[in-house]
């Protein structure tokens, strides 16, 4: 199989396409021939040497992919030789052929085609993980979320307003916040000219907030918290390390949680990927909630790819195709 690897750590330029061999799958897992691999920022951090796989994962970049089973090993009845599928990754996207455990296998929803369903594993399983299994957000709160025209906040906006909550967010642009009011965003914060605590507390404050920055935004966030909130940190755009004011969480009784989707055992994976199938996946085939993609790359592109992701300038996400 041919397969984008990063031979050392450093700049985008580091990525190289070369042969693999073929993967087997071990019992519980199936083989898919890959579509389209989805990008990610933990993809950056993973070439940059900062964010290694987990134990026996692929060293392989790409955490999400789409396309067809070629091949189904021992144990696995849910899944045929010739299925359309997208899938959860621990590692080896950025290849032509993958094996993943059959738990974090999902149909590909009706109506979408197979190479943009490599957008959805990644974002809809971190949102519904974190948000709503984490964060536990209700359709009568207001949830925050950072970032609103990136991959991960497209899909948070589009499904936390489907359920009925108040939808705030931050952008870097005009075009982006146009982008988030038009996913269901009530309130687009640009974080360039305006102070999204003063702007959240107007709007009654923060239930539930989803943050990609860290330590950066840290003091901030639990400033805009509601009593009873939950901060829930799943990146460290801002830094890793913040000094923690525990007294205001303890007049708020909030909390702070921070977590990740890639370490987690699979059998948590697989839970998470069924929910999303039975809670999400109905809003996609319905139109109610949709992948957001920029732009499509071939394999061999991968390093513009995450030049293009490290601009910032991108909105949704960015994909990978093994075609051609």
């Amino acid at each position: 199989m041919r397969a984008v690897v990063a031979e050392q750590p450093g700049g985008p330029e580091v990525l190289t396409v070369t042969d693999r061999p073929d993967p087997e799958p071990a019992p519980g897992e199936v083989v898919i021939d890959v579509a389209a691999a989805g990008l990610n920022r933990a993809d950056l951090l993973q070439r940059q040497g900062f964010y290694p796989p987990p134990k026996g994962a692929s060293d392989i970049i790409g955490m999400e992919c789409s396309g067809v089973i070629s091949a189904v090993g021992e144990g696995v009845e849910e899944w045929q030789v010739g299925d359309e599928v997208c899938a959860l990754l621990a590692g080896g996207g950025y290849a032509t052929k993958v094996a993943v455990p059959a738990g974090q296998v999902m149909p590909v929803p009706a109506g979408v085609d197979l190479v943009t369903a490599a957008a959805l594993p990644e974002v809809t399983t971190t949102v519904w993980s974190n948000v709503f299994m984490v964060g536990g957000l209700t359709p009568d709160e207001t949830f925050l979320v950072h970032g609103g025209a990136g991959g991960i906040g497209t899909m948070a906006i589009q499904i936390a307003s489907q359920i009925g909550a108040r939808v705030i967010t931050t952008v870097g642009s005009a075009e982006k916040a146009e982008l988030a009011t038009s996913l269901g965003a009530e309130v687009v914060i640009n974080y360039k000219d305006q102070d999204f605590v003063e702007v959240a507390k107007v709007y009654g404050g923060a239930d539930v907030i989803l943050d990609n920055m860290g330590a950066k935004y840290l003091a901030r966030n639990i400033e805009a918290l509601n009593p009873e909130g939950r901060l829930v940190i799943i990146g460290m755009q801002g830094g890793t390390k913040a000094e923690l004011d525990i007294n205001a969480l303890l007049r708020k009784r909030a909390a702070v949680i921070a977590t990740n989707l890639r370490g987690r055992p699979v059998e948590q994976k697989a839970t998470i990927c069924a929910e999303v199938v039975e809670r999400i996946w109905p809003m996609v085939e319905a139109g109610e909630v949709k992948a957001v993609v920029q732009d499509v790359l071939p394999l061999a592109e991968a390093a513009e790819a995450h030049r293009l992701m490290e601009s910032g300038t991108h909105t949704g996400k960015i994909l990978l195709t093994t075609a051609g």
